[in-house]
C-alpha cells in the first residue's frame, strides 16, 4: 500500500510538473502571438500614417501647382523664355571656353613634350659626345702607354745587346 501511495504521489507530482510545463509553453506561445499581433498592428498603423502623409503632401503639391498655373501669365512665360535663352547662351559660352581651354592645355602639353624630347635628345647627344671624348682620351692614353712600354722594351733589349756585346768584347 505504501508503495502504491508513493507511486501515486510521484505520478501526481510528475503530472503537476507536466501540466505546469505545458501551461508555461502555452503562456510563451500566447506572448509570441500577442507580440506578433501588436507588431503587425504597429506596422499597419505606420503604413496608414505614411500613406495619409503622402496623400496630404500630394494634395498640397497639386494645390500649389494649380495656384502657380493660375498665377502664371504671358509676361512670366516671356521672362522664362528669356532666362532660358540667356542660360543656354551662357552654357554655349562656357562650352566654347572649355573647348578653348582644353585645346590650349593640349597645345601646351604637346609643346612641353616636344621640349622634353629635345632636352632628352640633347642630353643623350651630350652624354654620347662626352663618352666618345672620354673613350678617345682613354684609347690615346692606352696607345701612349703601349708606345712607352714598347720603347722601354726596345731600350731594355738594346741595353741587353750592348751588355752582351761588351761581354763578348771583354771575353775576346
Amino acid at each position: 500500500m505504501r508503495l502504491i501511495a508513493e507511486v501515486e504521489a510521484a505520478n501526481k507530482i510528475a503530472l503537476s510538473k507536466k501540466t505546469e510545463l505545458r501551461q508555461k509553453e502555452l503562456d510563451e506561445e500566447q506572448k509570441i502571438v500577442r507580440y506578433n499581433k501588436e507588431k503587425i498592428e504597429r506596422e499597419v498603423a505606420q503604413a496608414l500614417e505614411e500613406r495619409r502623409i503622402k496623400e496630404e503632401k500630394e494634395r498640397e503639391v497639386a494645390r500649389l501647382r494649380e495656384m502657380q498655373e493660375k498665377a502664371a501669365d504671358r509676361q512670366s512665360e516671356i521672362d522664362a523664355l528669356r532666362a532660358k535663352r540667356a542660360f543656354e547662351e551662357g552654357e554655349r559660352q562656357a562650352r566654347r571656353k572649355e573647348v578653348a581651354d582644353k585645346e590650349r592645355m593640349q597645345r601646351q602639353a604637346a609643346e612641353l613634350e616636344v621640349a622634353r624630347k629635345k632636352q632628352f635628345n640633347e642630353r643623350e647627344h651630350n652624354l654620347a659626345a662626352q663618352a666618345k671624348a672620354e673613350r678617345d682620351d682613354f684609347l690615346r692614353i692606352i696607345d701612349r702607354q703601349k708606345e712607352d712600354e714598347q720603347k722601354e722594351r726596345d731600350m731594355e733589349h738594346e741595353r741587353q745587346n750592348q751588355l752582351r756585346n761588351h761581354a763578348n768584347v771583354v771575353r775576346a
